[in-house]
């Protein structure tokens, strides 16, 4: 069984495909979750996902994720999308834009096929304050942050929105043990603000902050969630 997700929305494609997979393994706890991109693709491994099954009847769900981008991978699997429909297996695909052959072929082997285009990001951006974000997280005002976050969305991409937020918390780890904008490295004013922020976080508040921060963009980049929902969770977290 084949179910594919494509488009160039890729934040909304990776949500709807990891909520597919939670709910396939909410029904079968015992299925065997792998994963194959270009980076861990192996011929064996996928033809054995093609006709085999694990113990006592439990069936692989398998995510297949951006092999198109490399041709010869995509050779294969294309040339496998039937074989795929008829396995016992459960195969998930996941990938960006498509051209419109390999897309026609797929269609008609998949048991679902889901498409999201990314919307247009607005290039007024004066129309928001970007570093309100950094505002609220210093003053921990929770509901604040998230409203603007929420609001944020409308008129930048998520990769900046963190960006305004690791900033922010750099500036206050920065701020943590030096007495000085100098010794610090920053501005005066910057640095006042977050010696001012400081006294909302405990020093182990700070680093975690950090730590949270820093995961959330490698575990986006890595596919292993979606970055706009890991970033609002922060939020809500504060």
């Amino acid at each position: 069984m084949l179910y594919f997700t494509h488009g160039t929305d890729t934040q909304k494609s990776i949500e709807k495909t990891q909520t597919l997979i939670d709910s396939l393994l909410a029904k079968k706890p015992n299925a065997s979750l792998f994963k194959l991109t270009t980076e861990n693709w192996d011929l064996a491994s996928f033809q054995e996902f093609l006709a085999g099954q694990a113990l006592f009847e439990n069936k692989y769900i398998v995510y297949i994720s951006r092999i198109l981008e490399d041709s010869e991978i995509s050779n294969i699997v294309l040339d496998s999308v039937k074989d795929l429909q008829e396995s016992e297996n459960i195969f998930i695909w996941l990938e960006g834009k498509v051209d419109a052959k390999s897309l026609k072929q797929i269609e008609k082997y998949a048991e679902k096929v889901q498409y999201f285009e990314e919307k247009e990001v607005r290039t007024v951006k004066s129309e928001f304050n970007i570093f309100s974000l950094g505002e609220a997280l210093g003053n921990r005002d929770k509901k604040k942050l998230w409203l603007l976050f929420n609001e944020a969305k409308e008129y930048f991409v998520i990769e900046e929105i963190h960006g305004t937020l690791f900033w922010q918390v750099k500036s206050m780890l920065l701020a943590l043990r030096a007495k000085s904008a100098d010794e610090a490295g920053m501005k005066s004013f910057p640095f006042s603000k977050a010696k001012g922020f400081n006294k909302n976080y405990s020093e182990k508040e700070v680093y975690n902050l950090s730590a949270k921060l820093i995961d959330i963009h490698n575990q986006a980049r890595r596919g292993i969630h979606d970055f706009d929902i890991a970033l609002e969770r922060f939020c809500l977290e504060i």
